[in-house]
């Protein structure tokens, strides 16, 4: 079957074929999602004697105004250096975000059904990661018999792509992002663009975020972008701030046209994208900006060509503070432009896994991507009474309080948000998968039997 069995195809669409997550109580997406639907916050919240054994001083740990919450993945410190080519040492050295990226990199390839070391064609690679000055701190200083050029280079974060790329032999453009928290998203954006303008038959794109020891929390101060108590309350009257987290995600894409060619699973479609830069309108070089966050999401729909009425669900950077959340929502009217009201469900995964920076946009992008999957839209946690400065009742969103099946006969579509500190803005316009893609078994790939393997148990490296 051919794209023009489909109206809404330009030939221009990104298929996403495969996927692999690390997020806070879940190992792959598989358990993601059942968080997700289940209305589940994994954020942990750790005890004096954990955070003793972490190192927490004592005088930390008893101010009344230390928060003990964190989002976790359980097993940053594991890995199995052999199976990527390095040595205990280099990996012992190695920033976690880089080592934790490997896998999910590797992961997300087999969820897509190919090996990169006989793949063919270029795979490219674009991601990010945040900065871990901890660690850079702790390899520099480490006696271990390593010169000192390795040790910059295992723990800079400005070599995460190149790092992985060598070791997957990924020959197609390979670039590390950075655009603070909107880094991952951006990173989608311009994977597609790669696709797109032929630089590369497969991509893959996602981000990382990673501070260890990971039983850690973090000290309170008012007004001030972090939580109180542990909780996002994303669009709450009680909403007053974020909790940051660790976690990584990536995505496999492929030209629809390919994907389909290929008989490649699809999880959803990439209809448009785009990323801009508020500049200077705004009161300040962290504060966000409702025209700048409004003009990049009139941007996507605008390369997608659909209309803000066909947008069933929307995942917004919601980082549940009392200033962003408000306009955030301003920024989407002004994008929508709608006088229909209610019709868009609106929620963020930071409610259930916390703030990933780096890669809270692969967070949001992957939970979106399995929503359009299983046609359900999950809750967004902690909302009670909107914030007092959100009219929702005159406005295309409300916010998805309970999980939702999509019965609807239109397409189901999405959209993602993310913005990042200094103004760099994401929106991505996503699409569940043509229906009679799944109808055609002549399109899928030729199922055969497989042997197997597995590396070694990963062992502890802290």
């Amino acid at each position: 079957m051919s794209m023009q069995q489909n109206d809404n195809q330009n030939g221009l669409e990104v298929a996403v074929i495969g996927m692999s997550c690390r997020f806070p109580g879940a190992r792959n997406v598989l358990e993601f999602w059942e968080n997700l639907k289940n209305g589940k916050d994994c954020i942990s919240f750790f005890t004096d004697e954990q955070l003793r054994q972490s190192g927490i001083e004592k005088e930390l740990i008893d101010n009344p105004d230390y928060v003990r919450a964190k989002g976790i993945i359980g097993d940053a410190e594991m890995f199995e250096p052999s199976f990527f080519g390095y040595t205990p040492t280099e990996a012992a050295l190695m920033d976690p975000q880089i080592r934790v990226f490997h896998e999910c990199v590797w992961t997300a390839l087999e969820d897509a059904g190919y090996d990169p070391k006989t793949y063919l064609r270029p795979i490219g690679l674009y991601a990010g990661s945040s900065n871990n000055i901890a660690w850079n701190a702790r390899t520099l200083l480490s006696d271990m018999e390593i010169d000192e050029f390795s040790k910059s280079m295992l723990s800079d974060k400005d070599l995460i792509a190149q790092l992985v790329a060598y070791k997957l032999n990924l020959t197609g453009p390979v670039y590390t992002v950075q655009a603070a928290c909107a880094t991952s998203l951006a990173a989608i954006h311009l994977a597609c663009q790669s696709l797109i303008g032929g630089e590369c038959d497969m991509a893959l794109a996602g981000g990382v975020s990673i501070t260890v020891p990971e039983q850690q929390g973090y000290l309170y101060y008012e007004n001030m972008h972090e939580s109180p108590d542990g909780r996002n309350r994303a669009f709450d009257a009680d909403a007053r701030g974020t909790v940051f987290s660790n976690g990584a995600g990536v995505a496999v894409l492929k030209m629809l046209e390919d994907a389909i060619a290929d008989g490649d699973h699809i999880y959803a479609v990439i209809k448009g994208s785009a990323v801009t830069n508020d500049g200077s309108r705004k009161t300040g070089f962290t504060a966000p900006s409702p025209q700048g966050q409004a003009e990049v999401i009139k941007a996507a729909l605008k390369v997608a060509d659909v209309e803000p009425e066909s947008i069933g669900y929307l995942e917004a950077h919601g980082t549940a503070t009392p200033i962003g959340d408000p306009i955030e929502i301003e920024a989407l009217k002004m994008a929508f432009q709608s006088k229909d009201k209610g019709f868009c469900q609106i929620g963020s995964v930071k409610t259930n896994i916390g703030h990933l920076d780096a890669a809270a946009g692969i967070a949001g992008f992957i939970k979106t991507v399995l929503t359009l999957k299983n046609r359900q839209i999950p809750p967004s946690l902690h909302y009670n009474e909107a914030n007092p400065r959100i009219d929702f009742e005159n406005s295309p969103f409300r916010v998805a309080r309970h999980l939702h099946s999509w019965n609807r006969e239109i397409p189901f579509r999405a959209g993602v948000s993310s913005f990042g500190i200094g103004g760099t803005n994401s929106h991505i316009i996503l699409e569940e998968p043509p229906k009679w893609y799944g109808m055609n078994p002549e399109k899928k790939k030729r199922q055969t039997a497989q042997s197997l393997s597995c590396y070694r148990p990963k062992q502890s490296l802290l």
